[in-house]
């Protein structure tokens, strides 16, 4: 169990420390029990007091990490159950599988699905290598893998095909899907030898607890948990019944992150598997792992996985800039509206529908709706006009017409006082009235 404040103290040196800043030891174990510190900042500590706390205080479940260079990720590390409790801490990573018969195919299909969404990349993170019978085919399969620069997961079971591609991918740190009760002492030494991550499955709760436990007694705490295909009920049993039995009832041997292969629980439905991915998004899919990935898949997914994994206490943004729509020039008329990430897909998409050509000037409004920024002081004439002259917007869009937000008419007075020159439109209070608006606008 994770020790609290009075646990630490009885382990930390009785005496006021001015090495760490804090005032006394017992201000200096509490903060460490808050998490607003770490251990390393106190010099008195011993190595085997280090060795205790440093155990008892981290997360429940474990911090993982795949991958190499650009492509390591981190998973796990999660406190909480649900999102509103605090917040997510490590992203679930989706992956592609490719056996040797379509390798070629999956890799050119999962490359495109490549766009960035609020400042982030949205692409196919894992490409999850899977055994099918042939130990040359399935090496030819890997090297064909890492030649996509995607991290990768070895979904195989045969020792000799198992050191193979480890000795081929070993650098790039894959994830080796290998173990489960009847082998776990063999591949758990392979994945030490190698220093990769060690995927562990087993056909109940009780065999998978048995043989994680079993492997922690060898030593390699690398783990990932597979929940199994062995129904789509048992897979999401499983990976609620890890979950809560990690964070609720402190189980450090459930302490580790999920993989869900989609692709192994509804075969051949790639709808029912975008369902499923959805579903292991929320609860509690670390990895997740599709037959593949059309952007019909993609944009609800990653659009789901983005709001789930930031901070509640920090509004979703999209950066402040000139976006044109519709094949805006120099010489479409100019839109405004706020940073906040809703409000701008909202507006961005009933601009599209429109038809017309708008430049769409989007300014640091802190990442409010429209009426809470304006009521903050963050959208105001003041800033939208800075905004403009900051930017070389006169020396960029030739157009002198500017719509902005119905709901904040109250600025157009003192915008064509702070832009003379330019024209200043009321658009209607809601979204959807902009198709129609745009159409029938008429600009001088």
């Amino acid at each position: 169990m994770a020790l609290k404040g009075l646990d630490i103290f009885k382990l930390t040196p009785k005496t006021n420390c001015k090495d760490c800043g804090i005032p006394t030891c017992m201000a200096f174990a509490m903060k460490v029990a808050q998490g607003a510190i770490g251990l390393d900042k106190c010099p008195h500590l011993s190595a085997e007091a280090l060795k205790t706390l440093g155990e008892a205080t981290e997360p429940p479940m474990k911090s993982i990490k795949i991958g190499a260079g650009s492509a390591e990720y981190s998973l796990g590390g999660e406190t909480v159950l649900f999102r509103h409790e605090k917040t997510f801490v490590s992203k679930c990573l989706y992956g592609v599988t490719v056996c040797s018969d379509d390798t070629d195919k999956a890799i050119a299909e999962l490359s495109k699905i490549d766009y960035e969404r609020i400042s982030e990349r949205m692409f196919v993170e894992l490409i999850n290598v899977e055994y099918t019978g042939s130990k040359d085919a399935f090496l030819e399969t890997v090297k064909k893998a890492l030649a996509s620069g995607r991290t990768l997961i070895l979904d195989v079971k045969d020792a000799d095909a198992v050191q193979a591609a480890l000795e081929l991918a070993k650098d790039k740190k894959p994830v080796l899907n290998a173990a489960d009760e009847s082998n776990y002492k063999a591949m758990s030494d392979l994945a030490v030898k190698y220093g990769v991550v060690l995927g562990v499955s087993g056909k109940t709760l009780d065999s998978l607890h048995d043989t994680i436990t079993a492997i922690e007694a060898l030593g390699n705490k690398n783990l990932i948990i597979d929940v199994g295909s062995l129904s789509i009920k048992d897979a999401f049993a499983k990976a609620v019944q890890i979950r809560r039995a990690s964070l609720k009832d402190e189980d450090r041997s459930f302490g580790y992150p999920a993989l869900v292969n989609a692709a192994k629980l509804a075969p051949k439905n790639h709808e029912l598997q975008t369902a499923l991915a959805s579903l292991f998004t929320v609860k509690y899919g670390s990895i997740i792992i599709l037959e593949s990935m059309t952007y019909a898949q993609a944009l609800p997914l990653y659009g789901l996985r983005q709001n789930l994994y930031t901070d509640p206490q920090k509004p979703m943004k999209v950066e402040p800039g000139i976006y044109a729509i519709n094949g805006a020039d120099e010489n479409a008329i100019c839109a405004t509206t706020v940073d906040f990430a809703l409000t701008y897909f909202i507006v961005s998409g009933e601009l599209e529908r429109s038809g017309v050509p708008v430049n769409l000037l989007i300014s640091d409004a802190g990442g409010y709706s429209v009426l809470t920024a304006w009521a903050a002081g963050k959208l105001s004439a003041g800033s939208v006009s800075r905004f403009i002259k900051e930017n070389n917007i006169e020396g960029k869009i030739k157009s002198r017409n500017l719509v902005i937000p119905g709901k904040v008419a109250v600025l157009k007075g003192e915008l064509e006082e702070n832009l003379p020159g330019w024209k200043i439109i009321v658009a209607p209070n809601e979204a959807v009235g902009l198709v129609k608006f745009l159409k029938e606008l008429k600009t001088a």
